[in-house]
């Protein structure tokens, strides 16, 4: 099954590296973005099913993103927060977020993805 997927993501050379393994792996990223006003645009535009989102995108919160994007008017997208960081580092606010599941970006692939969106992988948020 494949999910049209946007990215977000301060860091240009994992956008494009990101963008490169999901769609070898069949899936489709539909856009890219590195700030919150970018993604709540391009979500607007491509209606896509998974949203990427870096915790901590430069000078803003991926968290906050996450909140943005899931009020009611808003995206019906799975929202998957990704991060350098471990789980363990912000998991508090992971699991007080509405998305619905974190993934590691060095766990980052398409069957990780399908498992979240799913509801069939490792959740963290309350959706």
């Amino acid at each position: 099954m494949a999910f049209d997927v946007l990215i977000v993501d301060d860091s240009q050379p994992f956008l494009d590296a990101a963008r490169d393994l999901l769609e070898r792996q069949g899936l489709r990223i539909v856009g890219l973005a590195s700030t919150s006003a970018e993604a709540m645009r391009r979500s607007a535009e491509l209606h896509p099913d998974v949203v990427l989102i870096d915790i901590t995108l430069a000078g803003e919160s991926g968290f906050e993103l996450a909140r943005q994007l899931s009020a009611p008017d808003k995206s019906a997208a799975a929202l998957i927060l990704i991060s350098t960081h471990s789980r363990a580092d912000f998991a508090d606010l992971i699991a007080e977020s509405p998305a619905a599941g974190f993934l590691p970006k060095s766990e980052l692939s398409a069957d990780a993805i399908r498992r979240i969106a799913s509801g069939n992988g490792p959740g963290g948020g309350t959706r």
